[in-house]
């Protein structure tokens, strides 16, 4: 004859218990990602809030730039003449050459006198 009597209440328990375990174990093992992954995205938020930062302030500084090259005719004037090389019609253009390294003497070193040939006789000698 077969037991057929329904499962017994220590059995129940010791599957749940097991079944508990391991939903502990996972709820660890995706916590843990999750905190890892919250803590990556926080410091990534930070990198780029300071990009953000300097990159308006860089275009703060380039919008005072454009304000300046706008209303500021001197400014417009120098940088004409500085970096494209402008000049007015009555200004005399000079042009000077930059002065070249001075050519350089192969006579800088004393002479030294033939070294003496040597005793030993396994050396070649120079003829």
């Amino acid at each position: 004859m077969t037991d057929t009597s329904p499962p017994t209440r220590g059995r129940f328990r010791a599957i749940l218990g097991y079944a508990s375990l391991a939903l502990v174990i996972f709820l660890l093992i995706t916590g843990f990602r999750g905190y890892r992954n919250l803590t990556l995205a926080k410091e990534r938020e930070a990198r780029l809030t300071e990009e953000i930062e300097r990159t308006e302030l860089e275009i703060q500084h380039l919008a005072r730039k454009v304000e300046r090259l706008r209303t500021d005719p001197v400014l417009l004037e120098r940088l004409a003449r500085e970096e494209l090389g402008m000049v007015k019609p009555e200004d005399v253009v000079v042009l000077v050459e930059p002065e070249s390294p001075p050519a350089r003497s192969t006579a800088t070193a004393p002479d030294r006198p033939p070294a003496e040939p040597s005793s030993d006789p396994r050396e070649p000698t120079s003829p």
